[in-house]
């Protein structure tokens, strides 16, 4: 999986502060205290952008992690803009990465992510970010937590993620210039404007990651909420509905999608279903709002071999740009005979262990070795 990682470190400490314009006139009792702060960078991964924020600079209590985290993303905000912060009122820039040294043999640091609400105070910790993966071995070099990298001929490192989420290890390959991640290159990624530097992500043995199976219900296919889907668990769980299952095409914009209030509750109704079938709540009303993703699965209109076209959900939005992890899960559930995006896949099954995943104007190359 390749992706592109450039940094923006934040040279000030992030300061968690609210001001307030006086033409609002608003009458507080609020004792008046000083700001808080602590040190933080922010960085893009891939198509998201996220707070990076050491474990050590957090309090040891992780149930206090939460409103820290909401005062710097500048949720919950009613608008939906998250002004008072640095998020971009979007799922995939309200994220916050909390990393560390690791202290295991097969990782050099751990990587906890963590998605946050918008307009709501959610403080989800039951998925990985893929894009956002990618940010976290330039970082790690970049601050100092793995020190005295080997650089190979080519100037390349590798940095061992261990993502806590899901217990799983991902290795980062990516250039280092004079002790830093370098950002400057040629290498360009749909979605993002102007080339960068490439981050290739080794995702290694990514079924199974919530659910320890890879399909979680047993089935490659089945009946929810009398819509044919397959339930998959490789980099994230993941849900998939043909949009034939929906009335639908399968080329629709995010914009369609999310003005479709009709299309919106329906993918809801079965991701719901979906996660307790697959063992990740005991009701619908506790699945978590960032796993089982959803998506929407079609084949391309130009019959172009070895693709699949997705329109993917990301904590109740339409995903502008396709998540890393459910671009895992496509690539795991297309070489599997029976499944729902298996049958998306032009050419039939299966063709090469080399695919295309179409989403709007993105095209993301995935080698998969299982």
């Amino acid at each position: 999986m390749f992706s592109r990682s450039t940094s923006y470190t934040l040279h000030r400490a992030i300061c968690l502060s609210r001001t307030t314009s006086p033409c609002f006139r608003r009458t507080t009792h609020t004792q008046l205290k000083r700001q808080n702060s602590l040190p933080a960078a922010y960085y893009r991964g891939g198509t998201s952008r996220a707070i990076i924020i050491q474990a050590k600079d957090l309090p040891q209590d992780r149930e206090s992690w939460g409103p820290i985290f909401l005062g710097c993303i500048g949720s919950p905000d009613p608008y939906g803009r998250q002004l008072d912060g640095l998020g971009g009122g979007v799922s995939s820039l309200s994220k916050v990465c909390v990393v560390g040294k690791s202290e295991r043999s097969d990782a050099d640091v751990d990587y906890t992510f963590v998605s946050l609400g918008i307009k709501n105070t959610d403080v989800d910790y039951s998925s990985n970010c893929g894009n956002m993966s990618a940010a976290i071995g330039p970082y790690s070099i970049d601050s100092g937590l793995v020190a005295s990298p080997n650089v190979d001929k080519d100037m390349k490192t590798i940095v061992r993620v261990h993502n806590t989420n899901t217990g799983k290890i991902i290795h980062q390959i990516f250039p280092v210039v004079e002790g830093e991640a370098a950002t400057n290159g040629d290498f360009a990624i749909d979605g993002v404007a102007g080339t960068g530097t490439r981050v290739e992500l080794k995702f290694l043995d990514p079924a199974g990651s919530r659910t320890g199976k890879l399909f979680p219900t047993g089935e490659k296919s089945e009946v929810i909420d009398g819509a044919r889907v397959t339930c998959v668990d490789a980099g994230n769980p993941c849900c998939f509905v043909p949009a034939a299952e929906l009335g639908v095409s399968g080329c629709l914009s995010p914009q369609e999608i999310d003005a479709d209030k009709v299309l919106l509750g329906r993918l809801e109704e079965i991701r719901r279903k979906a996660g307790v079938k697959m063992g990740l709540a005991e009701t619908e009303d506790s699945v978590p709002g960032s796993v089982p993703k959803i998506g929407i699965v079609s084949k391309p209109h130009d019959s172009q071999p070895n693709t699949v076209v997705v329109r993917a959900m990301s904590v109740g939005q339409p995903h502008k740009a396709i998540p890393v992890t459910v671009a895992l899960a496509v690539a795991a559930a297309v070489n599997s005979h029976g499944t729902t995006v298996a049958e998306c896949r032009v050419g039939g099954f299966p063709l090469s262990s080399e695919m295309t995943t179409e989403y709007m104007s993105q095209l993301i190359f995935i080698d998969e070795m299982w």
